[in-house]
């Protein structure tokens, strides 16, 4: 027995828990276990990592197993880091297709989310890029599965959320770089409108998010700082006179949060000041190369920065609503939380494409992330947010979720019946059952 948590360290539940040092655990334990899910390196932000009754660490799977340098295929076990992907790889010029916002994730926790990136608008998800998996069912078989081989398996398993099985290995494919710096450019954008039609403008290009400052409000009500990238050439960096390795890594961060802080230190003063100068400084640099380390994963480089909000956790609220109304929907929610008081120390906006299997948590439209504090009176506010995304047509991103009902998410997924379905037919019904897919009747 141990406490679980996810990333946003709510909710913090007692479970029993098995590390799989083998592919034939997994066998074993699908054969004699019930009500269980993997566990990769526990950055599902609520209790989509939480087995009903027994939870299976996965992460001694990790051994990466063949590459081919021109298909750019690579075939890893699932409880790979992407931190190690991108330690092994970038230097030898390639990079994965699409990351998140932290690579501290494993392969299989990014198949069963199909994770999303900064370029999802143009290149779709991770799911889009996955080649093959292989996938341990009840009854303790290995299944093969890809988009010619038992494939209404392989894409329900992507953005699954771990409830087909458990991915053994996979293979994905990875695209070319020249260097390990991104050409990154910011529009600054005076209000939500602009934000929008700066990410709308931006389409063409590979990568690009919005840092919304969710304090404002008024006239600059969604005001933003767009972000655009492109992966930077060796022209680029040459004419730039980098002192630094074309494609040497980042030094590794060595800030961190030794302690829960207390709960007064993150209000809405606080992080209107924090807000304030982040604009402004961002504001001042128009075009400049920074590493992708940066550009892709800004808060792992403070080690544990979940600590920031206190003993209690927080909760991340990350929704996507169709383009059609967008700037009003995303307007009304930002003036909820104007309203309301509560600080949401990180609002990230970003343009989405179609997702990959039936739970697949992207469409097109847009996507708002925001989090907040656990306090006793967020789960009211959060609940009259879900109202408004499900009256939009949208829905909430369960890698994320820890408090949603039932029939918001059963309003946002349409697809759930086909998913059940699959389920049903692998046997998985029953079998495989995490506190989240208890929560919402998956």
């Amino acid at each position: 027995m141990m406490r679980l948590d996810g990333w946003g360290r709510y909710p913090s539940l007692d479970g029993r828990v098995v590390a799989a040092a083998s592919p034939d655990d997994l066998a074993r334990l699908m054969r004699d276990g019930s009500g269980l899910v993997a566990r990769g390196n526990g950055r599902a932000y609520g209790d989509a990592a939480m087995g009903e009754a027994l939870t299976v660490l996965g992460r001694s799977l990790n051994r990466m197993k063949e590459f081919d340098p021109v298909s750019g295929n690579l075939t890893v076990e699932a409880g790979v880091l992407l931190s190690d992907i991108l330690d092994t790889f970038v230097p030898r010029g390639f990079f994965p297709p699409v990351v998140p916002g932290t690579k501290l994730v494993t392969v299989g926790g990014m198949i069963a989310s199909d994770i999303h990136g900064k370029n999802h608008h143009r290149d779709g998800g991770f799911g889009a890029y996955l080649q093959s998996l292989d996938l341990v069912v009840p009854g303790g078989e290995t299944v093969h599965c890809s988009r010619e081989n038992n494939s209404e398996l392989f894409f329900a398993t992507i953005g699954g959320m771990g409830l087909t099985g458990i991915i053994a290995q996979a293979t994905m494919t990875l695209r070319t770089i020249e260097t390990a710096w991104i050409d990154q450019r910011t529009v600054v954008a005076p209000d939500l409108g602009a934000a929008l039609q700066a990410l709308d403008d931006s389409s063409e290009a590979t990568y690009s998010v919005a840092w919304i400052d969710c304090i404002a409000g008024g006239a600059a009500l969604g005001r933003s700082l767009v972000y655009v990238g492109e992966h930077a050439t060796r022209d680029q960096l040459a004419a730039a006179q980098s002192k630094r390795g074309v494609l040497a890594p980042a030094p590794r961060a060595k800030l961190g949060v030794p302690l829960e802080l207390p709960s007064w230190t993150l209000n809405r003063a606080s992080v209107r000041a924090f807000n304030e100068v982040y604009f402004r400084a961002g504001s001042r640099t128009e075009q400049a190369l920074v590493h992708f380390n940066p550009y892709f994963f800004p808060l792992d480089g403070v080690d544990q920065w979940n600590r920031i909000y206190g003993r209690r956790g927080f909760l991340q609220h990350q929704c996507v609503v169709p383009p059609d109304n967008a700037h009003a929907v995303l307007s009304e929610i930002l003036e909820r939380f104007s309203r309301s008081g509560k600080a949401s120390f990180l609002a990230v906006l970003k343009k989405l494409g179609d997702g990959t299997g039936p739970l697949s948590f992207p469409m097109p439209g847009y996507t708002l992330a925001l989090d907040v504090r656990v306090t006793d009176e967020i789960f009211a506010l959060l609940d009259e947010i879900d109202a408004i995304v499900v009256r939009a047509g949208g829905r909430l991103y369960l890698t994320k979720d820890a408090r949603q009902s039932r029939d918001t998410f059963e309003a946002g997924y349409p697809r759930l019946d086909e998913f059940r379905q699959v389920r049903r037919a692998v046997g998985a019904k029953g079998r495989l059952q995490s506190r989240l897919s208890s929560r919402l009747g998956i």
